[in-house]
């Protein structure tokens, strides 16, 4: 064997064979993005805002696969296992220990599909914020020392 062979025998030994685009297979639960039909984040799939088009999707790609983050609490990735069982679509739940992926749900093929929007809007408006006037340092001490 030659020198250079042996290494790299070693170094696969170590610390596993090489993946393509190691960051893009974590962030999107051990797929890649060219894969992938639809995403949730965590927030989203706690929530339940996206439910009927998650069962949608589900219902028109049946050949998919679901990946769930297996770092969130199973009382919010059930419902998504019992919507991938009754078509018999293929699940995973993917637990990684050294990154936290900020989806919840990734619905991906295992093949390129190229699609362009993947992310599920959000149904309902996010809250309006209560705007503050912006006196800062001015506002605070007029407010201790104010005329009586």
């Amino acid at each position: 064997m030659e020198r250079t062979n042996v290494d790299e025998y070693l170094q696969q030994g170590i610390h596993g064979a090489k993946q393509t685009k190691p960051d893009e297979r974590r962030k999107f639960l051990g797929t890649l993005r060219e894969r992938v039909v639809a995403v949730l984040t965590q927030g989203q799939v706690r929530s339940g805002e996206a439910d009927k088009e998650v069962q949608t999707l589900i219902q028109e790609h049946p050949k998919a696969h679901l990946y769930l983050n297996g770092n969130m609490d199973y009382s919010h990735l059930s419902k998504y296992i019992n919507m991938a069982k009754k078509p018999n679509l293929q699940y995973t739940l993917v637990t990684n220990r050294e990154y936290d992926s900020e989806f919840g749900l990734v619905l991906a093929y295992d093949h390129a599909i190229d699609k362009e929007d993947i992310y599920l809007s959000k149904q309902q408006s996010a809250p309006k914020t209560k705007e503050t006037s912006g006196g800062g340092v001015f506002t605070f001490f007029s407010k201790i020392f104010k005329k009586q």
